[in-house]
């Protein structure tokens, strides 16, 4: 007897779910039904089996108001208005756990109630989906709440606000205006109170009921769909759902086992297809794009296709004459066709846009393909079997959401997506929802396009009546709504905003975002059109109506530069609205007052962790305010959203070299020229932080790059210094006289041997040292030249004669140091110390090169050189005759001199 109530229960699971995944069958066909239920003592079976006929139909406020509905609500037929919603909600989840725990009752009766409450809050689920996600949205009955949802009468302010607070209760705003939204506050609330209760009961272990953290998982997806930003608290929810949703319907052997012959052919595909494809679409919202491309692949290979880009000639134009490459989708499914094989057939599916569009371009919607010139039809789609089934069309778009996500953003993604979109065009039929959001992608890309514009906007103005109005069933809206990015409909009419924005109407894109209450797109318009005031005057009279909006509060401080409207969006919020917190912190860090910016970007991030570059802004004014500690926290979290973001790690970098982590600093400074490579002075400071790590290499390349990048104009001297100094220093470590072979030639013993081996390896080490430091020298002499093709710096001659000098070659050493001493001659030099002192230390260089060069070739001209050039330079140089430097040049002359002497005893 349990088995078979658990059978009942799970073909109760599948019919629900079934709504998501195809059209409603016809009351004849008894495939679809659950099993039969005559057998089962509960009665209960009987009243869920009526309410999952109501859904099944569309008739979701005709299974709200049954009798199922009324005897789990057990709502009185009193005022609600009478009660705060708190009140109303705390006693219905009261109703709701005494429903479900009743103690006379056992497991299997606990289970089907627990399946009936399930019911009730899909129902409410799909009516809040149906008025903003999949519509129509046409003569909607006013029901405003769903624990009386016979009751029509009018909605009140205070019921209104309640739920738009629920909702944004992790301190992100709603997108726009969102109708009933208490029916997915009721739908989450009551089945996060159901799961609760059905994990402390035992009936968790024995039926199961698995389908109840899916349907949780779609209520908290929906939840982060409607809000204008990403919500740390849902995003950690929707991880834990993913996993137990994988772990549940993850594979064909965990759907099979859990339905059994209840299954229909290829159901269990699709259904696990499903749940890849809306892990992949959380993923997706969030950025995370490896693991959004595992999840769409394993959705890939669950529904049978293996999907690939190739070339074929046909027409994009309808006056092209001679056809060119296109790139079209191959996608081969797992039917036993030939492969190869080109459907040329063109339906007519569902014409969402409307046949008069195509005539707005010259452009094809699909191409013209052709083979052997022959022509073979628009079919943008070829493989061994093109005729794709709804699961399979909705993973060939979901592949347009990741190459969206991975690629940069641009013309050529754009024609990346192209042969997906095109593929699911040239199809016969297609789902209502796949239809339109494949509509939304074109949208998308032609409106980009000057030669295609004027067509995307016809597109978008037929896919908004489309949606509006009743010209299809609700049933046949609900099936993947899930399981594709469709817009919400106050998204999808922000997005038709900005088309009319970018083709000049602002005056029409005005009047929609007033409706969708978007004030910021709507300050943009009047801010075009320069009627600021007007935007104002709007706002203060929205207010006057819902003085408690956060949102409103906040654009109007934002159009007013008012600090008191952020500081009454926190009042109003209770303190949980992290956008007034945020332009609260912004506008401290403009003032300068970064210790109060650093405390409430910390307040804004403790209420959403996930807002795009606000730890980047912590980081920054706790910087300011000279928080080292907390700033590399900042920066730290903002790449580990965004790892691409160069300026976050070149900053991380910068207070490593603060706090003097050479390797930390040198490993970050090379993830920020991986994403920031146009930075010169971030190519410096990697310089030094480089050759703090004992890598020249690198610390070549960065002054090299620096140079280039700044035309010979940016010379960092100091580095240059580090660097020959150390080129010096391993140039000064000779070899090590070799050791006589014919006196070791006849020990033969072990320990000789080892000494052999030893002395090897270290010659070779030695040499290897040798070959590196060359190529180094090599290098740097290269990027001293090219400085001094257009810069004739002293500083710089002379690291050139110095770099000569380590080669080798003095002739072109001396050069270089008299070019050096020449620079330094000025009106200056005889009256400025530090100029004398430069000046002395190169003259010193350049004597002693010239007695190198004499004692090297036996020449005398080179010491006549240096001895006049000394003489010269003491005669002049009187007045810092007490200096040092003075001093040592007398001694040089005076060598010079002995020298002259030797040179002069010595025979010719």
């Amino acid at each position: 007897m349990a088995e078979h109530e658990i059978q009942i229960l799970r073909g109760h699971e599948l019919r629900l779910l079934r709504c998501t995944l195809r059209p409603p069958p016809s009351n004849s066909s008894p495939s679809f039904q659950s099993l039969d239920s005559t057998a089962s003592p509960s009665p209960l079976h009987a009243l869920i089996s009526n309410i999952l006929t109501s859904i099944e139909s569309g008739d979701f406020f005709g299974a709200l108001s049954s009798d199922a509905a009324r005897l789990v609500l057990a709502s009185p037929d009193s005022d609600l208005s009478s009660d705060s919603p708190d009140r109303v909600y705390s006693d219905l989840l009261d109703r709701v756990e005494s429903f479900i725990n009743e103690p006379s009752i056992d497991d299997a009766e606990k289970a089907c109630r627990v399946v009936l409450v399930l019911c009730v809050a899909v129902a409410a689920f799909f009516w809040f989906t149906r008025c903003n996600l999949t519509g129509p949205v046409e003569k909607l009955p006013n029901r405003p709440f769903p624990m009386k949802a016979w009751w029509e009468g009018s909605e009140t302010v205070e019921w209104e606000s309640w739920a738009r607070n629920q909702l944004m209760s992790a301190g992100s705003d709603l997108l726009g205006k969102f109708s009933y939204l208490q029916y997915i506050v009721f739908a989450k609330m009551l089945l996060l109170k159901t799961r609760d209760l059905l994990f402390e009961a035992s009936i968790s272990s024995t039926f199961g009921i698995r389908s109840i953290s899916w349907w949780l998982f779609r209520i908290l997806l929906t939840h982060q769909r409607i809000l204008d930003e990403h919500c740390s608290s849902l995003f950690d929810l929707l991880q834990v759902f993913i996993g137990e949703n994988l772990s549940h319907f993850g594979s064909l052997e965990k759907v099979t086992s859990y339905w059994n012959a209840q299954l229909q052919d290829g159901e269990a595909s699709t259904i696990v297809a499903m749940v890849h494809l809306e892990a992949g679409i959380v993923e997706y919202i969030y950025g995370r794009t490896d693991p959004c491309r595992l999840h769409l692949e394993s959705a890939e290979v669950a529904a049978g296709l293996q999907l690939s880009v190739t070339g074929i000639l046909g027409l994009r134009t309808v006056h092209q004459v001679e056809p060119t490459a296109q790139r079209v989708l191959v996608a081969n499914t797992d039917s036993k066709s030939e492969s190869g094989d080109i459907c040329t057939s063109i339906g007519s599916g569902i014409q969402l846009s409307g046949q008069s569009n195509s005539e707005a371009s010259d452009i094809l919607m699909t191409p013209k393909l052709v083979e052997n010139g022959y022509d073979i039809g628009k079919n943008a789609c070829v493989g061994a079997n093109a005729t794709l089934t709804e699961v399979q069309q909705a993973v060939i778009l979901a592949q347009c959401l990741l190459i969206e996500k991975s690629t940069a953003q641009g013309e050529l993604q754009a024609w990346d997506m192209a042969p997906y979109i095109e593929a699911i065009d040239s199809q016969q039929s297609s789902n209502f929802i796949l239809k339109c959001f494949c509509n939304i992608l074109r949208i998308r890309w032609e409106s980009t396009r000057s030669r295609t514009k004027q067509r995307a906007l016809l597109m978008m103005e037929s896919l908004v009546e489309s949606i509006h109005k009743a010209s299809h069933e609700v049933p046949l809206r609900i099936p993947f709504c899930y399981a594709v990015y469709l817009p919400t409909i106050p998204a999808f009419q922000k997005q038709y905003g900005e088309i009319l924005v970018s083709c000049g109407l602002v005056g029409e894109a005005l009047k929609i975002f007033e409706d969708l209450e978007l004030w910021d797109n709507l300050i943009y318009c009047y801010c075009q059109l320069e009627k600021k005031a007007a935007a104002v005057e709007v706002i203060k009279m929205r207010l006057d109506k819902t003085p408690n909006d956060p949102k409103l509060w906040c654009s109007l401080g934002y159009i007013t530069d008012s600090d008191a409207c952020y500081e009454k969006a926190l009042e109003v919020s209770n303190n949980r609205s992290a956008r007034a917190k945020r332009l609260l912190a912004r506008s401290a860090y403009q003032r300068g007052d970064y210790e109060k910016s650093k405390i409430l970007w910390e307040s804004a991030m403790a209420l959403n962790s996930l807002y795009p570059n606000g730890w980047f802004a912590l980081g920054a004014a706790a910087l300011k305010a000279r928080d080292v500690e907390k700033a590399l926290d900042g920066f730290t979290r903002e790449v580990q959203l965004d790892p691409e973001n160069g300026e976050a790690w070149n900053n991380i970098a910068c207070l490593h070299m603060i706090k003097k982590k050479s390797k930390e600093s040198f490993t970050a400074f090379k993830e920020a020229l991986k994403y920031k490579r146009d930075s010169w002075q971030m190519w410096e400071n990697y310089g030094h932080v480089a050759f703090d790590v004992g890598n020249i290499s690198q610390a070549l390349e960065a002054i090299k790059m620096v140079v280039n990048m700044t035309k010979n104009k940016r010379i960092d001297v100091e580095l240059l210094e580090r660097v020959m100094q150390y080129l010096e220093e391993r140039a000064s470590v000779r070899r090590s006289p070799v050791t006589n072979d014919d006196e070791c030639s006849n020990q033969t013993s072990p320990d000789s041997l080892l000494y052999s081996v030893d002395k090897s390896a270290n010659a070779e080490q030695t040499a290897g040292k040798l070959r590196e430091n060359e190529h180094f020298v090599e290098l740097l002499g290269k990027i001293l030249q090219q400085i001094l093709r257009t810069e004739s710096r002293a500083d710089v001659w002379g690291l050139y004669a110095r770099c000569h000098r380590i080669k080798g070659d003095l002739t072109m050493c001396c050069e270089a140091l008299l070019k050096q001493v020449r620079s330094y001659q000025g009106s200056n030099l005889w009256k400025d110390i530090d100029s004398f002192k430069r000046f002395a230390q190169a003259s010193l260089e350049l004597c002693q090169v010239y007695m190198d060069i004499s004692s090297s070739t036996g020449s005398r001209r080179e010491l006549l050189t240096a001895e006049m050039h000394l003489k010269n330079t003491l005669k002049q140089a009187g007045i810092f005759s007490e200096t040092e430097e003075f001093r040592n040049l007398e001694a040089c002359l005076d060598k010079v001199k002995m020298k002259q002497q030797q040179s002069e005893s010595t025979p010719i």
